[in-house]
């Protein structure tokens, strides 16, 4: 087995992951990476696939025989959870560490890096998008909302909360995707304080 082979393969039983689940990670068949191990088939990993892996396992894509990034760029993981269902008080934001990602995949999402934030989703009222413990990567730069609903993280009342959020005149139109999840009512505007609109998302797989 070559380096990268056993670096996959070493990474992903430590983090307690499966092939079949990081195959699932690169929007591939289950089989995958096994048959990328275990075969030699495909020779190697492309670009996107090394990318995508090392981001989410947090590791240096040359590990999986990508070309090395100079540094990997860290974005801030806030003390709150953006309630995905009933509001989550919060008194402050509080920055309690740190993610490490490739700068590649930040210059993709087209955020300025001092701008990323990481908080942790709760409740179910945004699935089937956002699961009860996701990841959101929020670009505090990004704040303009329009008519067209957008996924964005604010503050309500006090509450920390990410939703469908659209400006409508002085009103901001505030939905979940979950059809369960109770309505609410248009607030306005100067009520909430919108952090950021939501750019990335990203999930353990058990």
């Amino acid at each position: 087995m070559d380096r990268v082979r056993r670096a996959l393969v070493e990474e992903a039983d430590r983090q307690g992951r499966s092939l079949a689940a990081l195959s699932r990670v690169i929007g591939r068949n289950e089989a995958y990476l096994q048959q990328f191990v275990k075969r030699g088939t495909p020779r190697r990993l492309d670009d996107e696939a090394v990318d995508r892996l090392a981001a989410f396992l947090g590791i240096d894509r040359a590990l999986l025989g990508g070309a090395a990034c100079d540094s990997m760029i860290a974005v801030r993981r806030i003390d709150a959870c953006a309630a995905a269902g009933p509001g989550g008080l919060v008194e402050d934001d509080r920055a309690i560490g740190e993610e490490r990602i490739d700068p590649r995949v930040v210059a993709r999402l087209g955020v300025t890096p001092g701008a990323l934030t990481m908080i942790i989703a709760r409740g179910d009222s945004m699935e089937p998008l956002i699961h009860d413990g996701d990841a959101l990567f929020v670009d505090s730069g990004d704040r303009k909302l329009s008519s067209r609903p957008g996924l964005f993280v604010l503050r309500l009342d006090g509450a920390l909360l990410v939703k469908r959020v659209a400006r409508i005149g002085f009103e901001l139109r505030i939905a979940s995707d979950n059809p369960a999840a109770p309505p609410i009512a248009p607030v306005r505007a100067d009520r909430a304080e919108i952090i950021g609109r939501v750019v990335r998302l990203a999930r353990s797989l058990k």
